[in-house]
């Protein structure tokens, strides 16, 4: 879209700019109200003239109609009409007023007040009185607006909207929109109810007792985002000294210490710094990870640790770079590391305990996005420690480059991949690594819904070359691989009781959407070949079934959420092959699933695997493992976990999206 003229300039500018630049034809689209009309396509021509309907103006009202369908007929192409309706309007010199129920539209972008008045000469235009205006899907009120045009300077007083992130950008374009839908996004500012968004937080609600306009920067000394479209204070992202400052193709946000409020009692300071919205397809309005966190990884950072994130540096208009240091707290704390293996040896071999020096205590994460000619790119690289000498040992990097392609009637994932040192969590077999490898994928997963039952399909091509621990043995080993992979996952309801609606309200304290209460069968068939340039091979067939009970609304205080989900699997396998990361193990498992209200929005969930299988040494243990406690709300849900199997853990914070 050619937006770049436009975005010099955020959208509510554009638009009242727009709405009172007379240099195009102005018309009302109802005979029964007072109508501004203005004659002619050049400016400096324009005749303004205030209309009335009385009984003797028939012929006045054919003309007008004829000249509106012929002025409708010309501009077609152009697209450039103005309406403004009222029911009273009158000009004394330069200045234009509209009175009672004022609605000007432009393109299907709409603002509505109580009183209107335009300076031409001095290019101000005020508006006061349940002020509003919709832009595309972006809807705002306001208490007063006034704006000077000629200085490019203004206020806007007691502002509340309803950003819709995923369309922020493309409604800078001014494509037409649908007037006749400007009821219904009007309501949307006030929710009695809403409707889950599974595909993020799209919807906004915005505060701000003054927002100022000055030199193309947008101003507010404090605003307030939240995505609870109910407004019950459950979150709120208090944002302090934000500046809002186009660009050609992108917003940029600027603010100081800001705070995550939740409940309208614990306040949580956190800062983004400088947040950049360029594509919004996933309906974020601005990153929403922390710019400090604190994580923890035993095996490769010897435990906890604290990172920031930076703000992304822009490499060229299609290249960005995420950077993201660490502090090794523990390791710093202990003066030791077993994170490498021994001085001078091999790869594979065990992990030894080693003195640490100061350039242990730290490490870096960085990521380079982008897209090359429609395919997405992404490099990322982790450096656990900054000492020369363990450079290689310390380091792990990974390639991708993917597109979406039609193949066989359906959309398909073509992607190009490289790694180096990648870590794979194998069963009973630990912690596996691939040393080196590089392939092409070509994948497809589908999810659909048929008489109640849900079907995940995935298929899977691959090819590669791969070196990587040899399966019997510590020495690297190296091989082409080709694979084949088809799963179908399938969920059986047996005895629901369905919600009455989908719909959520202010009841709904704990959960973002009605609990679907029953019993419900989940199945697994998977089929796997993999075959080595030695000749050798790895196949299996995998067979699995079992119950999923859910008890409870999550509405009440105490245990009113159980699920209990018991899925055992089996494997029939063939073949074995040359790596220890890929080798197919624990024939029979049983995973287990139990989540679990405590108290008020206090939630217990636990998923585990046990081996079954009597061949492995491991029989009888937990091959992974997950438990996790959080604070679990309709709009947000905040927790700890912890992964015993290979020892590491974390804080998870969600939104929930609404609409």
């Amino acid at each position: 879209m050619k937006i770049l003229k436009f975005r010099k300039i955020i959208f509510t500018n554009l638009f009242l700019f727009n709405l009172f630049n007379f240099s195009y034809p102005v018309f009302s689209s109802s005979i029964y109200k007072n109508f501004f009309r203005l004659d002619g396509l050049n400016k400096n021509n324009a005749n303004l003239s205030v209309l009335k309907k009385t009984s003797s103006d028939r012929k006045i009202e054919d003309n007008f109609e004829l000249a509106k369908e012929i002025a409708l007929k010309e501009n077609l192409n152009q697209k450039f009409q103005l309406e403004i309706q009222s029911d009273k309007q009158f000009q004394q010199e330069s200045v234009l007023y509209a009175e009672g129920n004022v609605t000007a539209n432009y393109k299907g972008n709409t603002l509505k007040a109580d009183i209107l008045v335009y300076d031409k000469s001095k290019g101000i235009v005020e508006a006061e009185g349940n002020v509003f205006f919709v832009l595309g899907d972006q809807v705002f009120r306001a208490e007063k607006i006034n704006f000077d045009f000629k200085n490019n300077q203004g206020s806007f007083t007691k502002v509340k909207g309803l950003i819709k992130t995923k369309n922020l950008l493309e409604n800078l374009d001014f494509t037409s929109y649908d007037s006749d839908n400007v009821r219904k996004v009007v309501q949307k500012i006030k929710k009695a109810r809403v409707l889950n968004t599974p595909d993020g937080v799209n919807n906004w609600i915005f505060y701000t007792d003054e927002l100022k306009v000055k030199n193309d920067e947008w101003l507010a000394s404090k605003a307030i985002f939240t995505n609870d479209l109910l407004e019950s204070d459950q979150i709120n992202f208090v944002i302090n000294n934000l500046k809002i400052i186009p660009r050609n193709d992108s917003l940029e946000l600027k603010t100081s210490i800001n705070f995550l409020v939740l409940e309208d009692n614990i306040s949580i300071p956190f800062w983004f710094g400088n947040r950049t919205i360029r594509d919004s397809e996933q309906g974020y309005l601005f990153g929403l990870q922390p710019k400090w966190f604190l994580g923890f990884d035993n095996l490769d950072k010897d435990g906890y640790f604290i990172g920031r994130r930076l703000d992304p540096i822009k490499l060229t208009d299609e290249f960005k770079l995420n950077l993201e240091p660490q502090f090794l707290i523990q390791r710093s704390i202990q003066n030791y590391t077993n994170s490498f293996v021994g001085e001078g040896k091999s790869i594979t071999a065990d992990k030894e305990k080693r003195d640490t020096y100061l350039s242990d205590y730290f490490a870096l994460d960085s990521e380079v996005t982008g897209t090359v000619n429609n395919w997405d790119l992404k490099i990322s690289k982790k450096l656990n420690s900054f000492d020369k000498a363990k450079f290689l040992d310390a380091s792990r990097f990974k390639f991708n480059l993917s597109r979406q392609i039609d193949f066989l009637d359906s959309l398909w994932v073509k992607s190009l991949f490289g790694v180096y040192r990648d870590r794979i969590w194998n069963g009973s077999i630990g912690e596996a690594e691939v040393y080196l490898g590089y392939g092409s994928k070509l994948e497809k997963i589908n999810t659909w819904e048929t008489n109640g039952i849900t079907r995940t399909e995935k298929i899977n091509f691959g090819l590669g070359n791969f070196k990587g621990e040899d399966l019997n043995s510590k020495d690297l080993v190296s091989s082409f691989k080709g694979s084949i992979f088809y799963s179908l996952d399938q969920k059986f309801p047996i005895k629901i009781k369905e919600p009455k609606n989908k719909f959520v309200d202010n009841s709904f304290v704990y959960i973002f959407e009605p609990v679907k209460q029953g019993t419900n069968i989940n199945t697994k068939l998977a089929v796997l070949y993999s075959l080595y340039e030695d000749g050798n091979h790895q196949e299996y067939i995998e067979f699995g079934a079992g119950p999923e009970f859910v008890l409870g609304e999550f509405k009440k205080k105490y245990f009113d959420y159980t699920r209990i989900s018991l899925f055992p699997s089996y494997k029939l396998k063939s073949g074995e092959s040359i790596f220890k990361f890929d080798q197919i193990s624990d024939l029979f498992t049983l995973n287990l699933a139990f989540d679990q209200q405590l108290y008020g929005p206090i939630l217990l969930k636990t998923d585990a695997t046990l081996n079954l299988d009597k061949n492995s040494e491991d029989y009888g243990d937990f091959i992974s493992s997950k438990i996790s406690i959080s604070l679990k709300k309709r709009s947000y849900e905040l927790g700890v976990f912890y992964q015993p199997h290979n020892q590491s853990g974390g804080i998870n914070f969600s939104l929930y999206g609404f609409e």
